[in-house]
């Protein structure tokens, strides 16, 4: 179980990840540096750089202008013990619509490549999709911090120290894949300790838990665990779409499927809802993943 010092911890951990600075020594153009996750693999966490490149992108816009879409593709993987870089172009400003362009890097290279699009908040037409039925609530589910005990070191403080309570509507992947093997599950998921009021660093921490367990409809869908032995996975890309203000402190339901896989790709989608229903945002991913003896 986690302490309430731990779990406010962790919270913090990210806050301070999502609070980027202006550079000082290139004042005329709009960049950014920022700190990692301290993460046991040593790689960044995909998550990250979504959050760290959508508050960049927020940092130049007009007053009122909100994120509603990014497409971001991860180039190469991030050294968590170092920092990032963040260069942000103004691509357009427009009545309604602004377009920004981030890059991360670390050592001079590009690591991650975000095209965002943010947009007045207007009236028109609405309809969304409805939140399955008949889902068990969280508080009838074990937290994946319950069933840790037999994995390894890493897979354990992977688990602990993130700062996302999550449980499996399903059986977790971590040992053994229950039930059926289907290109589908649910999960729900909250920050371990109360958020800041602002809207945008909840669109930022949303950005951050959309990348946390969608890679796992593709491996359910063939009975693979992530202690499946000499499993590679990897995101390739990543788009998500907010589509109405939601708390990232409170319980959200994550429903995951797989449309496809071919070629050592694999397609993901999600939509994320709040408790009572209301769809907060859409998120689709594509990973590379290599299963040995296929």
């Amino acid at each position: 179980m986690i302490s309430e010092d731990h779990a406010r911890r962790s919270v913090d951990t990210l806050l301070e990840v999502l609070n980027l600075d202006a550079s000082e020594a290139r004042t005329t153009e709009d960049i950014f540096t920022g700190v990692s996750h301290p993460m046991p693999t040593g790689r960044i966490y995909g998550g990250q750089v979504l959050g760290q490149s959508l508050v960049a992108a927020e940092r130049t816009l007009p007053e009122g202008r909100v994120a509603h879409s990014m497409h971001g593709y991860f180039l190469r993987p991030g050294d968590a013990s170092q920092g990032l870089t963040f260069a942000v172009d103004r691509i357009h400003d427009g009545r309604s619509f602004s377009t920004r362009r981030c890059q991360a890097y670390q050592n001079g290279e590009p690591i991650f490549s975000m095209i965002a699009s943010f947009q007045d908040d207007n009236p028109g037409v609405e309809h969304a999709y409805p939140m399955p039925e008949g889902v068990p609530s969280p508080e009838d589910l074990r937290s994946d911090d319950e069933l840790v005990d037999a994995l390894p070191s890493i897979a354990r403080r992977l688990l602990t120290d993130r700062p996302a309570d999550v449980r499996h509507v399903e059986s977790p992947l971590f040992l053994a894949v229950e039930g059926e093997h289907r290109a589908h599950q649910a999960v729900w998921m909250r920050m371990r300790a109360p958020f800041p009021d602002d809207p945008a660093l909840h669109r930022a921490a949303l950005a951050y838990l959309s990348d946390m367990t969608i890679q796992e409809s593709i491996l359910r869908a063939h009975g693979v665990t992530w202690q499946t032995r000499d499993l590679k996975v990897a995101s390739l890309d990543h788009a998500m779409w907010w589509h109405r203000p939601g708390r990232v402190d409170d319980w959200l339901l994550y429903v995951q499927e797989s449309p496809n896989a071919r070629g050592g790709r694999g397609l993901a989608s999600g939509r994320i809802y709040s408790r009572d229903g209301t769809l907060i945002a859409s998120v689709m991913q594509e990973i590379t993943i290599r299963v040995p003896g296929t």
